[in-house]
């Protein structure tokens, strides 16, 4: 496949992951082409760190400061692959992530998303859950499953660049950027494709921007009213 590969990472304050994420998206088997960061004002080491890595496949860009979603929003729009991953500033890729997913999209040209599975580490990299990410959301496709119990891990994304003029802007109320971009595909596009293969080590720490605990019940009824508004709202573009 003779496509540009991006990956769109947002960072703040992750100085204490940063440099094992970067060095293990930079390591793939599959080299990538651009590795852009939207930084949303860190006040710790971050910057530094990533300055520290001399690769000219780093891209560093100053953030909104609107948080994550904007964030994510920004390091996006500054991308120029065909074909764009998403990246947490906190996790671990696996060596052949990114040869694992091109594969993927090699098999159906109409395929316009991929999510993979993914293990649930501690911060040590220690596997804390017997589930993977799949197990723990259930993970497939489908408008009303993923609008019920939301399926669409960004971390474990990547996607066409045709995509993006569905999925931008991301709404400012809505809670999380991921689902949006799921959804929004499959609504508009239709081919998310769903694989078992655990490609990351996703990293429970305490501190992340997503949390795996449910929210009270009528918080995830106004979360899920607000977003089926915006979804309804998007037919218009």
């Amino acid at each position: 496949m003779n496509k540009k590969i991006s990956v769109a990472m947002a960072t703040y304050n992750g100085e204490k992951y940063i440099e094992q994420q970067i060095k293990s998206i930079l390591d793939q088997t599959m080299q990538i082409d651009e590795l852009v960061i939207s930084d949303d004002g860190s006040i710790d080491k971050t910057i530094s760190l990533i300055e520290s890595i001399k690769d000219k496949r780093i891209k560093i860009i100053k953030g909104p400061q609107n948080g994550v979603k904007k964030n994510f929003q920004n390091a996006i729009e500054n991308t120029t692959g065909d074909i764009i991953f998403l990246a947490d500033q906190d996790d671990v890729w696996e060596k052949d992530k990114v040869e694992e997913i091109l594969k993927v999209f090699e098999k159906d040209e109409n395929i316009t998303l991929v999510v993979h599975n993914a293990k649930i580490v501690d911060e040590n990299l220690n596997q804390i859950s017997p589930y993977t990410t799949f197990k723990w959301r259930n993970s497939k496709n489908g408008i009303v499953k993923n609008i019920i119990k939301n399926s669409y891990v960004g971390c474990c994304m990547a996607f066409k660049r045709k995509i993006i003029k569905y999925i931008l802007p991301i709404p400012n109320n809505i809670e999380m950027h991921d689902q949006w971009i799921g959804i929004i595909n499959e609504k508009k596009l239709g081919k998310s494709i769903f694989i078992t293969d655990t490609l990351i080590k996703y990293r429970r720490h305490g501190k992340n921007e997503s949390s795996m605990r449910h929210h009270s019940l009528s918080k995830m009824i106004k979360n899920r009213i607000v977003f089926i508004y915006e979804i309804l709202r998007s037919n218009n573009k």
